[in-house]
Formats: structure tokens, C-alpha cells, sequence
């Protein structure tokens, strides 16, 4: 009798290891895929800083070292596969810009787009904001 009702029974263990599989499987790639973007993020913050730093230093006038500063600050970022209308660079001066001695502090802003969402009125949802602040002196004797 036992045995009898054993066989009449009928499992559907692959459907619903298929509907377990995709309703736990799904969020734990879309937060991978989350983290790895803001990973990203924060990597292009620093190296978009540490670059926009060096290069503001090394360059001849002011007005000059600003748009050199901007423009690797907006390659580095784009290495990563972010937008440059995505972040926001600010360079401050400790003294006078580019006088022997200054310090010349960049810091990029980054705001991490949520992957696979796409922009709302032209904006993207924020996974999150990473920055980064990077100095560098200017030589005394260039």
C-alpha cells in the first residue's frame, strides 16, 4: 500500500528548482554586477585625480594647466567606461596656482550609475558617489 502511493506521485523538482534557480540566482548577479560597477567607479576616481594632479603641475600657465587637468581627468574616466558629464572635477590652489612650492589639490566626483537601468529624463539612478582627492607639489626649481 505503501509502496503504491510512492509511484503514483508525481515530483516537479526541476521546475521548481528552475523557479528557486532564477528568483535567488537573478538579484545575487544584479548585485554583482552593482558592485563591480562601483568598484570601477572608484578606480576611475583615482586614477582621474592622481592624473589630473600631476598634469596640472606640470604644465606652463594656469588657464592651460586647467584644461590639461580636465581633459586627463575626462580620459580616465572614460577608460573606464564612465561619462565625463557623469563626475565633477575640483582644483584648488594652496597659494598661488603653479608658484614654486604650491600645493595643487583635484578632486573628482563620481556618481555610479545603477547597471542595466536606463536613464530617466536624462539621468541615471545612483548606485552611489565616490571621490577622490589627490596633492602634488609644485617643483621649486622647474
Amino acid at each position: 500500500m505503501l509502496g503504491g502511493l510512492l509511484r503514483e506521485e508525481r515530483g516537479s523538482a526541476v521546475v521548481e528548482f528552475v523557479f528557486l534557480g532564477v528568483l535567488l540566482l537573478v538579484p545575487v548577479v544584479y548585485l554583482v554586477l552593482t558592485v563591480g560597477q562601483v568598484q570601477g567607479g572608484s578606480f576611475a576616481v583615482v586614477g582621474a585625480a592622481d592624473q589630473a594632479a600631476k598634469v596640472f603641475v606640470d604644465a606652463p600657465t594656469p588657464q592651460e594647466a586647467d584644461a590639461r587637468a580636465r581633459e586627463a581627468a575626462r580620459l580616465a574616466l572614460s577608460d573606464f567606461g564612465f561619462a565625463p558629464e557623469q563626475a565633477v572635477v575640483d582644483i584648488a590652489c594652496s597659494d598661488e596656482c603653479l608658484a614654486p612650492g604650491s600645493t595643487v589639490t583635484v578632486v573628482v566626483r563620481l556618481e555610479v550609475p545603477l547597471p542595466l537601468v536606463p536613464s530617466v529624463a536624462g539621468a541615471y539612478p545612483s548606485a552611489a558617489t565616490v571621490d577622490s582627492t589627490s596633492t602634488q607639489i609644485v617643483e621649486r626649481f622647474g
